[in-house]
């Protein structure tokens, strides 16, 4: 029998059953998760509504806390193992595979921009109490201001994008600084009364990642809050600019998810549902046995698996780098975003190619609102205009021609 998204959170499906011990476990109650986002997901990607019980679902089975301190109730799992749960939760929902992959990183943003004290008490805290992390993130604009005023600051301000809004427990609020150069990160409760999140995220795709804008109003917290900075001065290291990249593997991750769940959604319409075509001259009883058939899924399949297997290579190279954050040089950093770069593009194309191309081997009737095949195109179509893939590109062609690995921005 198969259970609503609610209902599944209702029945608390996970209370009488051990804890994930494994990456292998952990995977596994991931594409647990998935299967149940996939049984309503196409009415709750068209009723938009905001997604507090998809959200439940994540904190029930524990995912939200897999990258968390083992001694605070944390699974203690690795960089690697949270790519993987995001793919296969993202294969059920895109969007939520992107709020989970975006809370990944934003739940680990102490340790990239933190001094060691910061790092060390917010992710205890937010292990223990099972914080769901959201971003006031946009640090192309200059909107979310925040004014020195002696012990505080206090931000005022809006950001078009506020990924994980509602739904989220703490806000990452990202703000420009009068008289510095760096962008100050500091945490606030998301139900601060000075935050006002908007309901005006109504997308192509990813409807229910909760993005809509921000406004900000005199939130004031303490210098002591504003991750990586001492005495009112920012304290880099090559680790900060680490940040990027693993961001950029999470659109990656989530990417090739919305990619595989279109192609399973497809290969079970085509095996339950497509009727086999009569007018070839050489007529099959079932639509399975079509060649045609047979070599596109065959194609998009091999092109999936190249895809997946990339964002692995990824995923293990950037997987070393977190393991000494000290040790990490400008080179070693730029080849693993070069890496990257190479992955999301192949995610991309993939995904959008999935999208198009399974209504050729599916049929006419699979087109009907009610199948829902439209929403993985749309996802990854939405997402990936984050920013240009023309980019991620050039960004490869530099490295392969002239041996240039790329600046860090707040893109790359």
């Amino acid at each position: 029998m198969t259970i609503t998204t609610a209902q599944a959170v209702a029945a608390s499906p996970w209370a009488d059953r051990e804890r994930p011990a494994t990456p292998q476990q952990w995977i596994r109650r991931a594409e647990e998760v998935a299967a149940i986002l996939a049984v309503d997901a196409v009415q709750r990607d068209r009723e938009l509504l905001t997604p507090y019980d998809e959200v439940g679902l994540l904190k029930q089975s524990g995912l939200v806390t897999l990258l968390g301190p083992a001694p605070q109730g944390g699974a203690g799992q690795s960089w690697a193992t949270a790519y993987q749960v995001i793919r296969r939760v993202a294969a059920g929902d895109g969007s939520i595979g992107q709020l989970l992959g975006y809370h990944y990183l934003w739940s680990q943003l102490p340790a990239f921009y933190g001094t060691l004290g910061q790092a060390e008490q917010i992710i205890a805290t937010s292990t223990r109490e099972g914080w769901f992390f959201g971003g006031a993130v946009n640090p192309r604009d200059d909107d979310l201001i925040a004014v020195d005023t002696g012990d505080d600051l206090s931000f005022t301000g809006a950001k078009t994008f506020s990924t994980g809004s509602k739904v989220s427990d703490v806000t990452w609020l990202e703000a420009a600084v009068a008289g510095h150069d760096e962008h100050i990160f500091a945490l606030a409760p998301s139900d601060h009364p000075g935050i006002t999140f908007h309901d005006g995220w109504d997308a192509l795709g990813q409807r229910l990642t909760e993005s809509g804008s921000v406004t900000v109003t005199d939130v004031v917290l303490p210098w002591s809050a504003a991750l990586g900075w001492v005495d009112k001065q920012f304290r880099p290291r090559t680790y900060n600019t680490l940040t990027l990249p693993a961001i950029q593997l999470v659109f990656t991750s989530f990417y090739l998810g919305i990619a595989s769940g279109g192609l399973q959604t497809a290969l079970e319409y085509t095996r339950e549902r497509t009727r086999p075509w009569p007018y070839g001259g050489d007529d099959r009883e079932r639509a399975a046995d079509e060649p045609y058939i047979l070599d596109t899924y065959g194609d998009l399949q091999s092109k999936l698996w190249a895809a997946q297997a990339l964002a692995d290579q990824a995923g293990d190279a950037i997987e070393e780098l977190h393991l000494d954050p000290d040790g990490l040089t400008p080179r070693a950093r730029g080849e693993v975003a070069v890496l990257i770069a190479a992955a999301k593009q192949r995610a991309v194309d993939v995904g959008l190619e999935i999208g198009t191309r399974v209504y050729e081997v599916t049929g006419a009737r699979a087109t009907a609102s009610a199948v829902g095949l439209d929403r993985f195109w749309r996802n990854v179509r939405t997402h990936s205009l984050h920013d240009p893939i023309a980019y991620k590109r050039r960004e490869v062609g530099v490295f392969a021609l002239l041996d240039e690995v790329p600046e860090p921005t707040w893109y790359t």
